[in-house]
This record gives C-alpha cells, structure tokens and sequence, in this order.
C-alpha cells in the first residue's frame, strides 16, 4: 500500500553506514534493494567521510567516489582510489525526496491491482501483466491532464536567441511568468498576431532558388542543386518580433506611467495593454518565442506533463550509463489510487471478448465515479482560504 518502511530517523536525517578500508577494495555495497533509494540518487545525495573528514566529489566524470546501482552489487559507492588500510568510512544519504509518502508507483499499482483484481473467483479471472500495465499507463495519461498534481515548472534566463525548449514531457502550459528582484512573478501574456513561419530561400528576382551554395552552377545528382525547397535564415517575421522595442517591464508594481494612462487606452487589445513582455509557442519547432525585452529575464514556465516517464541527469535505478540518464517511475497519488484501479479494470474489460455488457457498463460508471471523487480530493479546496477570500469580497470601496 505505499508503506513507509524505513525509520524516523532515516526519514528526518537520512542513512548512514560505516566501513572500514583495507587499501585494497574500491566498491563498498551500501544496500541491495533496488527501491532502497529514489531511482534519482546520485552522489550529490550523500556524504563519506574518511575518518569524520568529509571527503569532496570532483566533476568532469573525475570524482574522488561515485554513488550508483548495479544489478549484482545493488547501491554501492565505488572510490577512484581505494580507501587506505584502518581508515574509517562513513557513508550518509540525505534524500531531499520529504512528502513520498503521500504517492504510489505505478509498479506498486501493478502489483497491487494483479493481486486485488486478478484470479480465480474474482472480476477478471486471467489477463497479462503487460495488459495491465499499458492500462495504467494510459490511466496516468489521462489522469495527468485534469485530475493529478501534475503540474510543473522549468525556470532559465532568457538567452540572447529569446528562445526557450519546451520539456520533453509538455502536454500544455498553464501559464508563463518572469520573475523579479523580490522573486514575485508577473504573468507573461501570450500574443497570437505572429509566428515563425518557413522561410524560403530565394534568388535576387524572387523565384525559389534550389541551388545550395549560390555557385548559379547546375549539377544535375550532386548536392548542390536539391528538389526540395531550402531554408532560408530567420524568418522576417521572427525577425521584426524579436527586434521591436516593447515597453521595459519592471518591478514597481504601482506603476505612476502605466495606470493612470489605462483610461486613455479605451478599446485597446488586453493583450498588449501591459508591459511584462509578450511570448508565442511554435510546435513546430519546440520552442517558446519571447518578445526583447525579456531578454536576461528569469523566466518560469509553468506546465502540464503527461505524468509518464521523464528523465533526469544522475545515477540511480534505471539507468543508461552511456548517456547518464535517469528514468524516473510515474507515481500516482493515494487520492487517486481507486480511481486508478477503475481506469484499469474498465480498460481490460472494455476490450476483452464475451464480457457482459452491464459489467462493462457498470466498470465505466465507477471509473468515471472515481474520478470525479479524485478530482475533488486533489482539488485541496480549504474552507478556510475560501472564508478569508469572501471576507476580502466584503470590503467597502471608497469613491
């Protein structure tokens, strides 16, 4: 059921084993378990101390230890140089990963669902593993989009391109802000009057040109000539956008320019009537494109994911070592768990031969049923909150 099963003190202030080197043995097994750690663990993580002298962990793949999991050795901190004979080695993880507690992963749904809902004298008698678990990923898809906290948010600084990657795991953006000296954030607008289109090279009488290198040579097979139409730089449009000269945002929030000229603006398009920059997305592409002066902006965006894998850079449990890439597992929250079970029941129900069709009917209506409940549990409505809110509807306006 997503039992913690460490103790308070492993929670509050992390693991911490103790060896001792023989001048010999390079990899010390700190556990075996493979879900002992989150499966982002890495060496950042934790702590060694040689002697109660804490020892540094040096980049550029040179580090004095490293922290990872094998299949054969389990966790283990590997050293770049055995440990002298004597020496006391004192390793100590500290996870930042506070609030676990309230989730499940999707492996932990899995085993729970096959356990609960599979088998003999029960509503599905004999379905596969695999079925199961395309369900609940599709399940976690879906849930992710209104129901689960599935919200995130990447922050960077504007480069001089005015250009930002979306996240491999976007579905949708829930708002874009930039955030000021005092770390308050001002929400950016989108503007949907310009794009980046394809731009299309071009000879001097502006007939398409085919011709790579501009060499006027035909040579019919070579890669100099092509049948497809070239890409030209930057678009104009692109161009003219990222190169207007837009109102400074800023971080007075009573603006003596700005407001007192908002009766003047009568009529004008909301969104341009505000100065802290403007941005559209090309999914094209897969960028955001922000307007100049957001330029060196600490700019957040705030997403939606698909709550399926996503990737971290690390070593920990599923991990490419090649590429230095963690896979984390999607959980789910113990809110949501009933309804996750529906959404796979009704799943292997809905497409499986012979089933009754009022079992099916009555699996689509606990699932929906379900949802609905998670959605209202996720929602984190407090009664307080909403009293201070009308209490503030409440104030007299003096004209």
């Amino acid at each position: 059921m997503g039992l913690f099963t460490g103790t308070q003190q492993q929670y509050y202030t992390g693991n911490k084993r103790s060896f001792t080197g023989d001048g010999t043995t390079q990899a010390f097994t700190i556990a075996n378990g493979l879900n002992t750690f989150p499966s982002t663990a890495n060496a950042n993580d934790i702590s060694v101390y040689f002697d109660g002298v804490l020892q540094s962990v040096f980049s550029n793949n040179a580090a004095a230890y490293t922290f990872r999991h094998q299949q054969v050795q389990g966790w283990y901190v590997w050293f770049s140089t055995p440990p002298n004979n004597g020496v006391v080695i004192e390793i100590e993880y500290k996870h930042t990963e506070f609030g676990r507690y309230q989730f499940l992963s999707l492996d932990n749904i899995i085993n729970q669902f096959m356990f609960a809902y599979v088998g003999e004298d029960k509503i599905i008698s004999k379905t596969k593993r695999l079925d199961v678990a395309f369900h609940a990923q599709r399940a976690i898809q879906e849930l992710s989009f209104d129901v689960f906290k599935s919200c995130k948010a990447q922050e960077i600084e504007v480069p001089a391109s005015l250009t930002m990657i979306l996240p491999h795991d976007y579905v949708n953006y829930t708002k874009i802000t930039w955030s000021d000296s005092a770390g308050i954030e001002h929400v950016i607008y989108p503007t949907s009057k310009t794009s980046d289109p394809f731009n299309i090279k071009q000879d001097a009488d502006g007939n398409y040109s085919f011709d790579i290198d501009d060499d006027t040579t035909v040579q019919v097979g070579s890669r100099d000539d092509t049948a497809s139409l070239i890409p030209g730089s930057d678009s104009d449009t692109w161009s003219n956008y990222k190169g207007n000269t837009p109102s400074e945002n800023q971080d007075d929030y009573e603006d003596d320019t700005k407001w007192p000229a908002m009766g003047q603006r009568y009529g004008i398009d909301p969104q341009h009537a505000q100065s802290n920059g403007s941005f559209y997305i090309d999914c094209a592409k897969g960028l955001i494109h922000f307007s100049s002066n957001m330029s060196g902006k600490t700019v957040i965006l705030h997403y939606i994911s698909d709550g399926l894998y996503t990737f971290s850079s690390g070593t920990g449990a599923n991990v490419d070592v090649d590429r230095n890439v963690v896979y984390e597992d999607p959980i789910v929250h113990k809110f949501a768990e009933e309804a996750m079970y529906k959404w796979i029941a009704y799943g292997i129900l809905s497409t499986r031969m012979n089933t009754p069709e009022y079992i099916i009917n009555r699996f689509k209506k606990e699932k929906f049923a379900e949802t609905r409940k998670a959605k209202l549990r996720l929602s984190n409505i407090k009664l307080e909150e909403i009293t201070q809110i009308l209490r503030g509807k409440s104030k007299q306006i003096k004209h």
